[in-house]
């Protein structure tokens, strides 16, 4: 059944009216109006009496349509206009959308975008580095810019204020990758549309491995002089000696990780992402089983209000200060830090006659060509093996003359 509409007091204006739904004190009015395009009727609706519409409006409207058609111009029909308004509207919301990506800063990435995430999926030290390097070298000089202003003159001289002030290669390029980080980031997320400014800085190298390991008589001496200072930071540092374990994996490790049954220790999500096992040695055995176990999920060294620890305790360094192991040292790869005791570890096994194949193992290493940083220190094994080989070829010879005989 058609709808049946009502003529208005306005030429080609006309409205249906709604059955039960009222305006004031009519019923509400639909309006639509009716006109020729190129010969043909056409009718087109506008809206409800409710929403503001009069058959006066519509009359309006409906002239400029008209007035449209008269001289050649764009919106000729309602379906033209409200086209065209929202075409009008989406370039409007993509010019500001633009502009505000255009004027976003490194600060506003950083802090209200990337650190948020970087909070909830990182590893918390890598966490406290980031933002150790925003803060001190990274924000003051590109912190405020717009990205879009950021460019490869700005991330030259990160790089060469950093080198200026004696920072190790390795942190230089760190920073330039937390940069690289927040611009991809925001690309990602829609709040940048363009290339990264440290894609043509040329990276600075340098050998930054640290080659420093511990003597026995080194390291029993930092064992004693921890005990008397910090049961807690003696412990830390008996379990890296003798597991190879990163701070991070240590500081992370819960007591679920730990099997006193089959004496196995488990660090999960490590630094490659991976998840590796150890075996306890008895000082580890019994140094862990003295403590006070809490529940599966709770953290074996936990930090201030059972949350992980954010770095080393500082009283390890100042025993390694007191006990004159770093005196007159300038080269940091030769310096005493608490990662010294995992590379103790690597240094002790190889010696010990273990293969290059097993540490890289125990460290969790990726491919053996990590491990072999450790390799010098087993020059008495490698001295051992050529004696080995000169014995066996002394052996072969006398053999041969028996044989001759």
């Amino acid at each position: 059944m058609a709808v049946k509409r009502f003529k208005t007091e306005f030429p080609g204006v006309r409205y249906k009216q709604h059955a039960t739904r009222k305006s004031g004190i009519k019923f509400d009015r639909y309006y639509s109006i009716l006109y020729r395009l190129n010969g043909k009727l056409r009718e087109e609706g506008l809206g409800w009496a409710s929403a503001g519409w009069t058959a006066q409006k519509a009359s309006i409207e409906l002239s400029k349509l008209k007035e449209a058609q008269r001289l050649g111009q764009s919106g000729q029909t309602l379906q033209e206009k409200r086209e065209a308004e929202r075409t009008r509207q989406e370039a409007e919301k993509a010019a500001k959308e633009k502009a505000e990506a255009d004027s976003i800063t490194l600060l506003d990435v950083f802090t209200n975008h990337y650190l948020p995430e970087a909070e909830r999926s990182k590893d918390p030290e890598s966490v406290r580095r980031e933002k150790g390097l925003f803060a001190i070298w990274i924000c003051p000089l590109v912190g405020h810019m717009p990205l879009r202003e950021i460019t490869l003159h700005h991330m030259e001289t990160l790089k060469n204020r950093m080198m200026d002030a004696g920072r190790a290669a390795a942190t230089v390029r760190y920073a330039l990758a937390v940069v690289r980080q927040l611009f991809h980031f925001a690309a990602d997320h829609g709040l940048y549309d363009g290339q990264e400014p440290t894609r043509k800085v040329k990276k600075p190298t340098s050998d930054n491995k640290r080659t420093r390991f511990l003597s026995k008589e080194e390291a029993q001496l930092v064992l004693d002089a921890l005990q008397g200072r910090s049961v807690e930071a003696h412990n830390m540092a008996l379990f890296s000696l003798h597991t190879g374990a990163r701070l991070g994996e240590i500081t992370a490790l819960r007591w679920g990780d730990v099997n006193f049954q089959t004496r196995a220790l488990t660090f999960r999500d490590t630094k490659n992402k991976d998840s590796r096992h150890a075996r306890m040695t008895q000082a580890v055995f019994e140094m862990l089983f003295s403590l006070q176990r809490g529940r599966a999920d709770a953290l074996v060294f936990p930090g201030r209000g059972g949350k992980q620890k954010a770095g080393v305790s500082c009283t390890f360094n100042r025993v390694v200060d007191s006990l004159g192991l770093n005196t007159g040292i300038a080269d940091r790869r030769q310096r005493v830090c608490f990662h010294s005791l995992r590379h103790t570890f690597a240094s002790w096994m190889l010696e010990a006659g273990a293969s290059i194949y097993t540490v890289s193992k125990l460290l969790g290493h990726k491919t053996i060509v990590m491990t072999e940083r450790y390799g010098h220190v087993s020059d008495g094994t490698l001295q051992d093996a050529v004696r080995a080989f000169e014995k066996g070829i002394a052996g072969k010879a006398e053999e041969k003359g028996r044989n001759a005989e």
